[in-house]
């Protein structure tokens, strides 16, 4: 049988980690994944699931991993934010009030996390895990199947869980019967209970390589190499963001960039005002949020052109990081960079969109003005 620790690309200490706690054979009954969108979480969870039934019951171990990976139950069991439907209540069930286009939306993405595990679940206004979800996984709990001796429950993005949702996961997570594991899966583990993260072993996943990204890039969404390569140097170490940069077409995003800075900097407001308006083409908070980490890989530029490095991000633009710094060369980066990161949170917490958006422009030209 392979290495199954073989198919997880870096994530060296995760795997250290993992591998240790199956070899003491006293495995915690619960564990937290932590770490930014698109850093393998869950493609590592499905592999530990298969690493303990290849360690411990090695002679159904073959058929188990097929199981795992098809996401079937009672091996796994998926849990993850849905939309709401019309008329739903408490009391419904999770999919009761849900629409049949709904469902099979939600059936499409889930075969397509199976043949790629670095999908990402796009499901249309699914934005909760409902309490509802949490209820089924009691019932899942109380099933009996003597062939499944070890059993799986993944919580996708876990902090989309409200308080309600999370007092009500506690009740499983105290006693769980014995073979069933529980992966909480987020990218902001200060949104979990303080009472579910102590009741939990917490691993911390970091970014990716870029050439682990550029290669995950080209075999998973069979991305041109050249075009995998400039997507990975931006994405911070995210297949997720990546992905993002490559929907939203990165050459395009670079140039509305600059145009931004270029306008706000020369104090032409409504000229900035525009050109980010128009790359807001479903004016969501996603979308800002790319513009937003655009600029702030920009500034990072403009950190390393001051400390004489050569090679940017903006190589393309390297010489409007130097009139920049020599034009306003007492500027407070640092604490613009700062701004950015709290208008960024702004956009996780769904504030107005426009206010945020005329922060933005504002932050931006008073670097011109902080002399």
């Amino acid at each position: 049988m392979e290495n199954i620790w073989d198919n997880i690309q870096d994530q060296t200490k995760v795997k250290e980690i993992l591998n240790k706690i199956t070899e003491t054979r006293r495995v915690p009954h619960a564990f937290i994944f932590s770490g930014n969108r698109g850093v393998g979480k869950f493609f590592t969870a499905l592999q530990f699931s298969k690493y303990l039934y290849s360690t411990y019951y090695p002679d159904i171990a073959e058929y188990s991993i097929q199981k795992i990976t098809n996401l079937q139950e009672p091996y796994v069991k998926l849990v993850m934010p849905l939309p709401r439907g019309k008329g739903e209540t408490a009391d419904d069930g999770a999919i009761d009030k849900l629409t049949k286009d709904q469902i099979e939306e939600i059936q499409l993405s889930i075969n397509n996390k199976v043949s790629n595990p670095f999908h990402n679940f796009e499901i249309e206004d699914a934005n909760t895990i409902k309490i509802s979800s949490i209820r089924d996984i009691k019932k899942f709990l109380n099933l009996n199947y003597e062939s499944a001796p070890l059993r799986f429950i993944i919580i996708n993005q876990a902090e989309l869980m409200n308080e309600q949702s999370q007092n009500a996961l506690l009740k499983s997570l105290e006693e769980p019967p014995e073979g069933f594991f529980f992966i909480l899966l987020t990218s902001e583990i200060d949104k979990l209970l303080p009472t579910i993260q102590s009741r939990s072993w917490i691993v911390n996943f970091e970014p990716l390589s870029e050439k682990t990204v550029a290669s995950i890039l080209q075999e998973y969404f069979k991305i041109e190499e050249n075009i995998a390569l400039n997507l990975s140097h931006f994405a911070d170490g995210s297949v997720f963001n990546a992905l993002q940069l490559f929907e939203y077409n990165l050459d395009e995003l670079l140039e509305t960039t600059i145009s931004i800075l270029r306008f706000a900097l020369a104090k032409r407001f409504f000229s900035a005002y525009d050109s980010l308006q128009k790359k807001l083409e479903n004016k969501d908070h996603s979308e800002l949020q790319i513009i937003i980490r655009m600029i702030k890989i920009w500034v990072n530029d403009v950190l390393k052109d001051k400390s004489g490095w050569d090679s940017f991000y903006y190589q393309k633009y390297a010489e409007t990081l130097k009139k920049f710094n020599e034009r306003f060369i007492n500027a407070n980066i640092e604490n613009f960079y700062s701004k950015m990161d709290l208008l960024e949170d702004y956009c996780n917490q769904n504030l107005n969109l426009n206010v945020i958006t005329l922060n933005i422009i504002f932050e931006i030209t008073s670097l011109s003005l902080r002399k």
